[in-house]
C-alpha cells in the first residue's frame, strides 16, 4: 500500500509539543488545514505562516522587529512564497530578508517551538484573516550585522527581560520564556 510522503509542515507539527490547551487546539486546527489543500495559500481565511526569534546565544539576547501594521515589537517571519512548503526554509528566507543576516541557522535545532493562531486586521488589500504561525528559533554569530529591510522596520537586540518589557502579546511573552529555558538548558549542558 502506497502512503503519501509526509510534508515538511506535517513533520514539523509531529515534532511540536504543545504546552497549553490553547496551543493544542491551534495545532489541531492547523492539522485540519493541512488535510484540506494548500495550507500556505493566502486566499484562505486561515493560512500558515512561519516566524522565529533570532537569538545570539553567547550574549543571551533576542532580536525584535517593529511591525508597523500590527503596531508592536514582534519576532521576524511571514508568508511562504508560492511553491514553498517547508516552514524552516520559509523562516530562514524571511529571517535573512528582514534582518540582513546571512548566517542564520536553526538553534539549537529545527524543532517547532510554539504554535499560535493569531487574528490579523484587514489591510488595504486584504480582509481580516488569521495566521497559523509556526515559531522557531534562529541563531546568528554576527549580531552587529543586523539591519532593517526597510525604513520603519526597526530592529533591536534586547536581553530577555528587556524584550519581555517591550512586547505586548502574551503569546510572545510565553515564547520569550521558552527561549529563557533553552538558554538555561544550553548553559547547563556546557557546564556538565
Amino acid at each position: 500500500m502506497h502512503h503519501p510522503a509526509r510534508t515538511p509542515l506535517a513533520t514539523a507539527l509531529d515534532g511540536c509539543q504543545p504546552r497549553t490547551a490553547a496551543e493544542t487546539a491551534d495545532v489541531r486546527r492547523i492539522r485540519d488545514l493541512v488535510s484540506g489543500g494548500d495550507p500556505w495559500s493566502r486566499e484562505l481565511p486561515l493560512h500558515v505562516t512561519a516566524s522565529a526569534l533570532v537569538v545570539h546565544p553567547p550574549t543571551r539576547r533576542v532580536l525584535l522587529r517593529w511591525h508597523a501594521r500590527m503596531r508592536a515589537w514582534l519576532q521576524i517571519g511571514g508568508h511562504g512564497d508560492p511553491g514553498e512548503q517547508d516552514p524552516v526554509q520559509v523562516v530562514l528566507r524571511e529571517g535573512a530578508e528582514e534582518t540582513g543576516l546571512d548566517d542564520l541557522v536553526c538553534w539549537p535545532d529545527a524543532t517547532l517551538r510554539q504554535v499560535v493562531i493569531l487574528p490579523v486586521p484587514a489591510g488595504r488589500t486584504e480582509p481580516a484573516h488569521e495566521h497559523a504561525d509556526l515559531r522557531f528559533l534562529l541563531a546568528t554569530g554576527t549580531p552587529e550585522l543586523a539591519r532593517p529591510e526597510k525604513p520603519g522596520a526597526e530592529l533591536r537586540w534586547l536581553t530577555l527581560p528587556e524584550a519581555d518589557a517591550l512586547v505586548t502579546e502574551p503569546n510572545l511573552r510565553d515564547f520569550l520564556a521558552r527561549v529563557g529555558e533553552l538558554f538555561e538548558e544550553q548553559e547547563l549542558n556546557r557546564s556538565a
